[in-house]
């Protein structure tokens, strides 16, 4: 049997689009009107979160979780789930003072090792999900022990106070236009995809790939490459992120990737990623982002325990869900009378 054309469209998926934009519109718009909403309740809870200073002092926080969510939010639009980010995290920041030893002469070369070392682990999550066919979850929660087991060994070859070279660190600290050097990476990367997602034929296709593998396999897309893909393409945005924090931190430790285990999850199913896969928007990531980081630092001003965050990231993994099924847009119809 011969395959269709990739680019075959039928007036029937055009009917389909144009009906399925509003809810999409919907699901992005949410999170950015529940961020207003919660910086309404700042103004009346917790004035000082508001203030320009505290707000510019969290962003690189923001930039950090925007960048490893935006990672997720790929790999859960290719039907999969990725809990390896701690690790790759943990192993690049450690790559990167290992090969540089605090030396600027070798900070490029550092930069460079550190992320391929951490699409390695993309490539290797990606081929054992999408060629072995095995569970996301069980794969990357295995690949990341593995992975800790291994920096922790090298790690302890390392100077405790092993530090990153003194021109990274400046450049992490540094701001241009009054935003933090990780806030504007965080946007520049959020862009870039952005415009690869809704502009290209390969971001067509990898949604394609992600709403429905059989309909993309039968199309002639070739689905494993696009599903290693989305892996390996997170595992470089948590690389990344690892050498942000590890400039933006100076001297960091072994659990510097800690904090992303669950954050990043949250973040990309608030911002409307389908964890059914095909459906996903940077930019309403970005704005989950800004909305957990700003409620985390609001919920520390109020003197309540940051085990809170652990409850609203659970919410908003179950919140996913919720929206996975449609079951908030079958709601939204019912109180609206839209269809």
């Amino acid at each position: 049997m011969t395959a269709a054309p990739e680019s075959a469209v039928t007036p029937a998926d055009g009917v389909l689009a144009a009906e399925r934009a509003p809810r999409y519109q919907i699901r992005f718009m949410a999170i950015w009107l529940a961020f207003l909403a919660l910086l309404v309740l700042s103004g009346i809870v917790a004035p000082r979160s508001l203030l320009p200073s505290t707000f510019l002092a969290i962003l690189p926080l923001a930039a950090f979780l925007t960048i490893t969510a935006a990672g997720e939010a790929l790999v859960l639009m290719s039907r999969n789930i990725d809990l390896s980010i701690p690790a790759v995290i943990s192993l690049a920041s450690t790559i990167l003072l290992g090969w540089s030893r605090g030396r600027e002469e070798d900070m490029v070369l550092a930069i460079v090792v550190a992320l391929a070392f951490a699409v390695a682990v993309g490539l290797t999550n990606g081929f054992l999900v999408a060629l072995l066919k095995l569970n996301s979850l069980i794969v990357t929660l295995a690949v990341g022990a593995i992975v800790s087991g291994m920096t922790l060994w090298y790690r302890e070859s390392l100077p405790a106070e092993s530090r990153v070279p003194e021109a990274l660190a400046d450049l992490g600290g540094a701001r241009f236009l009054g935003l933090n050097t990780s806030a504007w990476v965080a946007i520049v990367l959020v862009v870039i995809l952005t415009v690869i997602l809704r502009k290209t034929t390969v971001g067509r296709r990898f949604s394609a790939v992600g709403a429905n593998p059989r309909a993309a396999w039968i199309a002639g897309i070739n689905v494993s490459a696009y599903q290693i893909g989305a892996f390996a393409v997170a595992a470089l945005l948590y690389g990344i992120a690892g050498i942000l924090l590890s400039a933006f931190i100076r001297n960091p430790t072994l659990g510097v990737g800690e904090p992303y285990l669950l954050a990043p999850i949250a973040a990309a199913v608030l911002g409307g990623t389908a964890i059914t896969g095909g459906v996903g928007s940077m930019v309403a990531v970005l704005g989950a982002s800004l909305f957990l980081t700003h409620l985390g630092q609001m919920l520390r001003m109020l003197g309540l325990s940051s085990a809170f965050q652990f409850v609203i990231y659970g919410l908003a993994i179950a919140l996913g869900m919720a929206l996975a099924e449609s079951r908030l847009t079958r709601w939204f119809a019912l109180v609206t009378g839209r269809r």
